[in-house]
């Protein structure tokens, strides 16, 4: 069941619209002599996974460019899809407060509306791009809400992208004050930092599993390949994977996402 809600979001101050997708009873749109098993397993609430979209997306860039609503389908599973702008899911300098609204109103709407598990075990975060950043940047920064976050093609080093756009050496659709502050040109060891950010929660003993991906052919590959040197000289384990010939765009992140619910929702 795919729906699109309309509603007040009291942390933005404006009307806002999110996706959902609630797995169905039934199934996939297949009526076979087989197929008629019924899963009525929604009292004991079903696990969640937020979808976050990367620059000039939102809440539509999901359902739109990928099949998710098979995959959350066959995964039993419901994902949750919403529109931060280019924020990089901050709670912005000059905009929205989407950090607040990503880890305090969003997650309390869906476990009223629909039939989703308020369990840290059974809530799971991804992205592609900015909203790679976005699913480890939510994760670490509230480790007790995810148990598991994946990034795809994800802007991950927040301090060497900046530093490389304001070089001219990337693109830049950012506004970098807007989103940070004055932190935007110290975001190196702040609590931006993905590795900062990182370092905090293994002392604190609370640490979300991670799955980073990202294509070979990918202009965000080489910075990929840094964080993940970076991850195992602090000895985090993580799941890396380098996919030959692939780049930045929905081919990757339709097919990667398959497998990234295999990851958190194991058979």
């Amino acid at each position: 069941m795919f729906c699109t809600c309309h509603y007040f979001s009291h942390v933005l101050n404006h009307n806002t619209e999110i996706n959902v997708v609630i797995p169905t009873p039934e199934g996939n749109e297949q009526i076979t002599a087989t197929g008629k098993d019924m899963r009525y397993d929604y009292e004991k609430g079903l696990p969640v996974v937020y979808l976050l979209h990367g620059a000039f997306g939102d809440n539509s860039s999901w359902s739109r460019f990928s099949s998710i609503e098979r995959y959350a389908q066959a995964h039993n599973c419901i994902a949750v899809m919403a529109g931060v702008e280019n924020s990089f899911y901050q709670d912005m300098a000059r905009g929205g407060q989407y950090f607040s609204f990503m880890t305090k109103e969003l997650p309390e709407y869906i476990t009223r509306i629909f039939p989703a598990s308020r369990k840290r075990e059974d809530t799971y975060i991804a992205g592609l791009s900015m909203g790679g950043y976005g699913a480890w940047f939510l994760a670490l920064s509230r480790p007790d809400l995810y148990s598991k976050a994946a990034s795809m093609s994800g802007a991950l080093d927040i301090a060497r992208l900046h530093d490389e756009a304001m070089a001219g050496k990337v693109d830049n659709p950012f506004s970098w004050e807007d989103a940070f502050g004055e932190t935007a040109g110290h975001l190196e060891g702040s609590d931006r930092d993905l590795f900062a950010l990182l370092k905090r929660d293994i002392e604190k003993g609370q640490v979300p599993e991670l799955y980073q991906a990202c294509g070979t052919e990918d202009f965000l590959y080489k910075l990929n390949q840094g964080v993940h040197e970076k991850l195992e000289k602090m000895g985090v384990k993580s799941v890396y994977k380098e996919v030959p010939d692939h780049m930045h765009n929905w081919d990757f992140w339709d097919l990667e996402i398959r497998s990234i619910l295999d990851w958190m929702l194991p058979a």
